[in-house]
């Protein structure tokens, strides 16, 4: 990677590591519900803008329909499903289950497109999976509760991720991926809207907490979409994709840093077993090939 390549996948990572903060943040005033919509909408006002500017408004009316799902499954109801966890999870907690949407992207995409499953992503699929039971059973014993249906939220989320991945790879080829962005954050909004509206809170957010929802929308979700399709056109997706590795690193300072949380040694176990999971489903780490010599390997 050239540096500024690098600089984009720190910024990248530090701005989708922040987002969990201030959904921890802002969550408690605006309800999940209410901070999701405004989340999305802040974003389509500083994307649409842009995507005009660039005179690419034609791909997002030509492609509206699937854009309008991929804004549903990428972006609506994975906010809502983190920004539920917000509530109860530590951030640190719920970019851990974040991580693990890479895993789910191979799966289905292996039981949809038809990818095949290498004995490396088949290993690290179980490692990865056994990753996400080691960690949900250390935070919530597998027992129902308010910490439970977090988790659950977390990783029914990243499914819809990983589905939303495989979806805009077999219907959304070709697109100019600024109107995937674009039109993704206004079609949900537009699915976000009368639910917002239902659940809006009956004491209005206080300043700080418009303040952190501006920026979660503006910097953490609007910026971030264009330095992540600026990686994957500089570098390609699977240079892009390390920063999945990077996000809970920097929830977890900024966690620790303004929020005092800490992390257990179970975690940081799980942690570790869900990245090398991770790595071997998308091959930034190789098993060496059958038969080889250690001196060829």
């Amino acid at each position: 990677m050239k540096p500024r390549d690098l600089a984009d996948l720190a910024m990248l990572a530090a701005l989708w590591g922040a987002s969990f903060l201030f959904m921890r943040v802002a969550v408690p005033e605006f309800g999940p519900v209410a901070l999701s919509a405004v989340r999305v909408a802040g974003a389509a006002l500083l994307l649409v803008p842009l995507l005009a500017a660039r005179g690419q408004l034609n791909a997002l009316r030509a492609h509206w329909r699937p854009i309008g799902i991929v804004g549903l499954t990428n972006s609506a109801l994975p906010f809502l499903g983190f920004a539920y966890a917000a509530e109860s999870l530590d951030t640190g907690l719920s970019s851990i289950f974040n991580s693990t949407s890479p895993l789910f992207a191979a799966v289905i995409a292996w039981a949809w497109l038809g990818d095949r499953l290498t004995r490396a992503r088949m290993l690290g699929l179980v490692i990865g999976f056994g990753g996400v039971v080691w960690i949900a059973w250390d935070r919530v014993g597998l027992k129902a509760g308010s910490a439970g249906w977090a988790v659950a939220a977390c990783i029914v989320a990243s499914l819809f991720y990983g589905g939303s991945s495989a979806f805009a790879r077999k219907h959304l080829a070709g697109v100019p991926p600024l109107a995937v962005a674009a039109g993704s954050q206004l079609s949900a909004t537009l699915a976000l809207a009368v639910p917002a509206a239902v659940a809006w809170p009956a004491v209005m957010p206080s300043a700080f907490a418009w303040s952190m929802t501006a920026v979660l929308a503006l910097a953490c979700t609007g910026l971030a979409y264009i330095l992540y399709f600026r990686l994957i056109a500089n570098v390609g997706p699977v240079n892009a994709i390390a920063v999945t590795f990077l996000v809970p690193i920097f929830a977890v300072l900024w966690g620790g840093l303004f929020l005092h949380e800490r992390l257990t040694p179970p975690l940081l176990a799980g942690c570790a077993v869900i990245f090398l999971g991770t790595a071997l489903v998308t091959g930034l780490v190789r098993l060496p090939a059958r038969g080889a010599s250690p001196a060829s390997s």
